[in-house]
């Protein structure tokens, strides 16, 4: 999967729920591909009203701020050409995912990317972590930081190297070459106990058979 681009993004938000109002106001994306970050995007993005001092305070976005920012439905139009079809990668997806429908609805479109959630797939991958919030996961790989959390684009970058380093981790474990998008979808999925049976087996199905081996020596 290394040589396949994946969007990696995060959201910043008015609250826990569109069904309920809240809104994006800022969305910070990375595209990884051959295992290293190629492309980025970040924006600000106006929801049309005033955001909670709790937010403020959590993001560091300032409703002054805001207000000079485009519409959401400016970013977004801009976000969804920048994502394509591509694969989507974000740490908590389901919570991402929502606001990304949400807006992308108001536009008229409906996104059909396929999505992986880092944060289950860590779960899996680093069980013996003190848990699996974004920080503690950066900081139990040795990832590089600045420190900065809870803005959109610093916590995509964050994630896409989280994610590197969960990939390279199955790949060093488990001696798998191929790891394709679906395979890491459905990884999220498996019991955490049944993670290595699991892994073992993607591993010997990779293995070539006696015919693939070519003549002895």
């Amino acid at each position: 999967m290394s040589n396949h681009a994946v969007i990696v993004l995060d959201f910043e938000t008015t609250g826990l729920s569109p069904r309920h109002g809240d809104r994006a106001i800022e969305i910070g994306a990375v595209r990884l591909e051959n295992g290293e970050i190629v492309d980025r995007f970040q924006s600000l993005m106006n929801p049309g009203f005033a955001i909670s001092s709790f937010i403020s305070s959590y993001t560091g976005i300032s409703n002054a701020q805001l207000a000079s920012a485009p519409p959401c439905a400016e970013v977004m139009a801009r976000f969804g050409r920048f994502i394509a079809d591509l694969p989507l990668v974000a740490h908590n997806a389901n919570f991402d995912r929502k606001f990304l429908v949400a807006e992308l609805e108001r536009l008229g479109t409906t996104p059909t990317n396929p999505m992986a959630c880092s944060m289950l797939t860590a779960r899996r991958i680093f069980p013996q972590a003190p848990n699996h919030k974004l920080g503690t996961l950066v900081h139990y790989c040795d990832i590089a930081t600045d420190g900065t959390f809870h803005r959109a684009l610093a916590d995509a970058e964050m994630t896409g190297h989280l994610w590197l380093r969960i990939l390279d981790e199955i790949r060093s474990r488990y001696k798998i070459a191929e790891l394709n998008f679906s395979l890491m979808q459905q990884l999220a999925t498996v019991a955490k106990a049944k993670i290595p049976a699991f892994l073992d087996k993607v591993a010997r199905r990779q293995q070539p058979g006696p015919d693939q081996l070519g003549p002895p020596a």
